[in-house]
């Protein structure tokens, strides 16, 4: 297994990545085996992502999840037989004591970003802290967000950018975001899936515009991106959380390709 310290010290292209929730062990196992492969055939570092539990979820009959319990065990299986390190959403200062034993980067969510509470959790299990910038954030005000870590006693923080609200339904990304937040000295990542989700539909469901990923993804590694986050699985249209938005894993390998053909061109 890299290092974290190794992958994001370097100048090298990272992806975190996995399906957005853990809908049963076998399938994510599975993804997390095709990530690995695709990866280490083009020798992109890849910290496997999936979530064990869904907070924000606009209905009370969406699909959340297995659980804390359940869900780690998936999570530690796969980063224990695959050699990957893992992350996952932290919805709360009471379940960091427990993940802090089991994962290698702590994801806090869109839009926790800015709970004070969570974020200080979180700076002292002294873990790599990956804050997701709201849609109600510019790139400036992330500064805040990071100084309340680094006054809590963190000091691994990274930024991933994943869009802003442009009226009710839509996100958008302003580009200069990405130049703005690595001026605080933090690696920055752009969620290249969630910034195509169009949120508030009348259904009660998240919509999504996938055919936009990859021309995101490019213009973020252009814009100086340290890594890439993108939600994918076999088959978006089955998912039960955010496949609206989602990449088809089939797709990936040619993506990467393209991203680090733009990365060596400016590096």
């Amino acid at each position: 297994m890299i290092s974290l310290e190794k992958i994001l010290n370097s100048n090298r292209l990272f992806l975190i990545a996995g399906p957005c929730v853990i809908e049963d062990k076998k399938l994510t196992f599975k993804i997390a085996e095709q990530l690995k492969s695709i990866t280490e055939k083009l020798e992109v570092p890849l910290i496997f992502k999936a979530s064990y539990k869904k907070e924000n979820r606009t209905k009370l009959s969406s699909f959340r999840g297995p659980g804390i319990r359940e869900g780690i065990d998936t999570l530690v299986n796969i980063k224990s037989k695959l050699d990957i390190n893992i992350t996952t959403d932290v919805h709360n200062a009471h379940d960091m004591t427990f993940l802090e034993k089991h994962i290698d980067i702590i994801q806090i969510p869109a839009f926790l970003c800015r709970q004070t509470d969570i974020l200080t959790a979180a700076a002292k299990t002294k873990k790599y802290v990956n804050v997701k910038k709201g849609p109600f954030l510019s790139g400036e005000s992330c500064q805040f967000i990071i100084n309340k870590i680094k006054d809590s006693g963190g000091n691994k923080i990274m930024i991933t950018e994943r869009g802003n609200s442009f009226g009710y339904q839509d996100l958008v990304v302003d580009i200069r975001n990405i130049p703005i937040i690595r001026n605080y000295d933090v690696p920055v990542i752009l969620d290249a899936t969630h910034s195509n989700q169009k949120p508030n539909q009348i259904t009660g469901k998240s919509g999504g515009t996938p055919q936009f990923i990859e021309e995101l993804a490019c213009a973020g590694i252009a814009a100086g991106a340290n890594g890439i986050f993108i939600e994918t699985h076999p088959s978006p249209q089955n998912a039960l959380s955010d496949g609206s938005n989602m990449l088809p894993i089939n797709r990936l390998e040619n993506l990467l390709k393209k991203l680090l053909a733009i990365k060596s061109a400016i590096s």
